[in-house]
């Protein structure tokens, strides 16, 4: 823990409301500095919201996945995994045409009875610019320029990392039996119970822009997204997770709307806190968001963010649609009022 000062054990309701459009935000003055942290479709719903309430939002990537176009990419070509890169990038795209557009362009497929089968345009735009600058960073902020993105796109890591699990009962065989799973896609997919995750290399370097985003950041938004493997991988990247510790921003850890299928089956709410701190037992929260209507027991999860040094916000976040998926507006809304309520005083306020 950080040594702040206990907290009152509460728990907010937050009532929705209407968010600002991305194209019609407030630019008068500053506004926080907002940086996100996750992986694949999980970040890309917290991205996709938080570009309605801030100009100055980063995102840093899990660059773990192995799977599928990512995955051949990486083998063939031995570089970073692009694809929840890509995805990143997608959800900072406008609501313009052109936004509209390029988001549509680099998410799409080829579909072929050839090699390219399967391949996402991003995917190869983003290795291509890798090779011809031999820079990541620089690579995707040009990305990021040409899609006219509503923030900057960072990896978590300049080298590509295996995820490893122990898992109980991967072989349904041998219910109680402990072994190691690798693979982002293995993992994600395990029919058996993950104990923990670490990543190989251990102890990887981390890209020094995201380190230093971190350290800036007035807000640091953590979650939603796959617990183990995009969300906690953050936090086994050394550097990473000191800057987590130190920088003064305030923390926020958004949860998912409901377990997924195999890697977290069964979880609670709180087991997700539980989880994390066992990986992180010195990093404290500020705030942790939850959809209201995916917190059956909300004392027992307020409990768990009271041992993290959080609060609790309940929110209607979820889409209309019962898809378990965050709906961008609603979800724009819960965090506009979290900076607003819990942020010390600002410039932007």
């Amino acid at each position: 823990m950080t040594g702040r000062a206990p907290r009152m054990r509460r728990v907010r309701r937050l009532v929705p409301g209407r968010a600002r459009g991305a194209d019609s935000r407030v630019v008068r003055g500053a506004q926080p500095k907002v940086v996100a942290l996750g992986g694949g479709h999980g970040l890309s719903a917290s991205l996709a919201a938080l570009r309605r309430i801030t100009g100055d939002l980063t995102a840093v990537v899990t660059v773990a996945d192995d799977g599928g176009s990512s995955g051949r990419l990486r083998d063939e070509l031995g570089v970073l995994p692009p694809g929840d890169l890509r995805k990143a990038l997608a959800a900072l795209c406008g609501d313009d045409d052109w936004g509209q557009t390029w988001a549509r362009v680099i998410k799409h497929r080829f579909e072929s009875q050839g090699e390219l089968h399967g391949h996402a345009v991003g995917n190869l735009l983003i290795v291509a610019l890798w090779e011809q600058l031999g820079d990541h960073v620089k690579a995707l902020d040009l990305v990021g320029r040409l899609l006219g993105a509503h923030g900057r796109v960072l990896p978590m890591s300049a080298v590509p990392l295996e995820l490893q699990a122990l898992v109980r009962g991967h072989d349904p065989a041998a219910p109680d039996e402990i072994t190691t799973v690798c693979g982002q896609a293995t993992v994600a997919l395990t029919p058996g119970e993950v104990q923990s995750v670490h990543v190989v290399p251990e102890e990887p370097p981390a890209v020094p822009e995201a380190v230093e985003a971190v350290l800036d950041a007035d807000w640091v938004v953590l979650g939603p997204g796959s617990w183990f493997s995009s969300v906690i991988p953050h936090l086994l990247v050394p550097e990473l997770l000191q800057a987590l510790q130190e920088t003064k921003a305030r923390r926020v850890l958004s949860l998912n709307l409901a377990p997924q299928p195999g890697e977290t089956s069964g979880f609670s709410p709180q087991r997700h806190l539980e989880v994390l701190a066992r990986h992180a037992p010195k990093l404290a929260l500020d705030v942790v968001l939850a959809d209201e209507a995916a917190v059956p027991d909300r004392e027992r999860l307020t409990d768990a963010a009271k041992r993290l040094g959080a609060t609790v916000e309940l929110a209607a976040v979820a889409a209309p649609d019962s898809s378990a998926t965050h709906d961008p507006e609603l979800l724009a809304a819960a965090y506009d009022r979290i900076f607003r309520m819990h942020g010390r005083i600002g410039p932007w306020r």
